[in-house]
């Protein structure tokens, strides 16, 4: 499931992170970025974004560029405020289907940074 960490039901996952996976998952941006710090960086596709804004606004448009759906593939405890969670997307982007590692770093309860990458 995850080349990192130790494996953890999703249950389990900090309640920030369930959150923020549902919204993403809903296209939900200010539902998303409600569970980021203010100064929080995602870091997608190689470019990152910094701050509540900008991350707003990636969302938006990531959201509207493909069609495409998502399982919940496994989760990881990585230490202190890290989790690693894996979906599989399924879609009319390039290539069709990709498992992508959400690399959750927490910050008091909140997403103080994310990197998704394959």
């Amino acid at each position: 499931m995850t080349d990192t960490g130790t494996p953890l039901p999703v249950a389990d996952l900090p309640g920030t992170i369930r959150r923020y996976l549902r919204a993403h998952n809903a296209h939900d941006a200010q539902a998303a970025t409600a569970e980021l710090t203010p100064e929080a960086t995602v870091t997608d596709e190689g470019r990152t974004h910094r701050g509540v804004p900008a991350v707003a606004e990636w969302l938006t448009r990531a959201a509207s560029a493909y069609t495409y759906t998502t399982t919940l593939v496994g989760a990881a405890y990585d230490g202190p405020d890290r989790y690693t969670v894996v979906q599989h997307l399924e879609g009319d982007f390039p290539g069709g289907t990709v498992d992508l590692r959400f690399r959750f770093t927490l910050d008091q309860d909140r997403i103080a940074s994310l990197v998704i990458a394959p």
